[in-house]
């Protein structure tokens, strides 16, 4: 059994990445914005205090900078090892948001496969526009955890991104190679601004 810094070495080896969540600014189709990203190949994309960090970071750029924030979500978890510090950060991501939106700029949570656990339950389903990649498996607890708990099979769709949409938990559903386009133009709604065609 590893211990969490020789996991933290493998996994900063194996993606290039330093911890699971990367965060940039830049344009999107000449609209500033700030992008996040979760690296689910980094321990599952899971959630500690860097990635907790790193994103309340990305909200503070965007406030700077008066622009959007778009995030991709990709999650197992909150990152066990680091326990009660890892649970915390759904409390801090969420608190940042607050503060993004108290300063009236958009957020775009976009669900990609799979995101469970702690992100699942804050940053990713608190966007002003919450989008779902087809067929991405999406929730809280794993469905097993859950049949076993309720005692009933659960429908084949359920915590797909089409059953949300059908219950209301997303807003919409876009395929990946349409999502630029579709983000540069809820931004552009969003802000009152125009972006170029692209």
């Amino acid at each position: 059994n590893k211990r969490y810094t020789e996991r933290l070495v493998s996994a900063q080896k194996s993606t290039g990445e330093e911890d699971a969540l990367v965060v940039m600014k830049g344009e999107l189709l000449g609209m500033p914005v700030v992008a996040c990203a979760f690296e689910f190949a980094f321990m599952a994309g899971s959630m500690g205090s860097v990635v907790g960090a790193r994103f309340v970071d990305a909200v503070n750029k965007a406030i700077e900078s008066s622009c959007a924030l778009v995030c991709f979500s990709a999650c197992g978890g909150a990152r066990m090892q680091e326990s009660l510090m890892a649970l915390m950060q759904m409390a801090k991501t969420s608190a940042a948001l607050k503060r993004l939106s108290e300063a009236k700029l958009p957020y775009i949570s976009v669900i990609t496969d799979q995101t469970f656990g702690g992100v699942s339950a804050s940053l990713a389903m608190l966007g002003d526009i919450n989008i779902g990649e087809p067929k991405a498996r999406i929730g809280f607890a794993g469905r097993r955890v859950i049949e076993q708990t309720v005692r009933e099979k659960l429908p084949d769709s359920f915590q797909q991104s089409e059953f949300l949409l059908e219950h209301g938990a997303l807003d919409m559903i876009v395929d990946r190679r349409d999502m630029r386009k579709k983000v540069a133009r809820l931004i552009a709604m969003m802000t009152n601004t125009t972006h170029q065609k692209g």
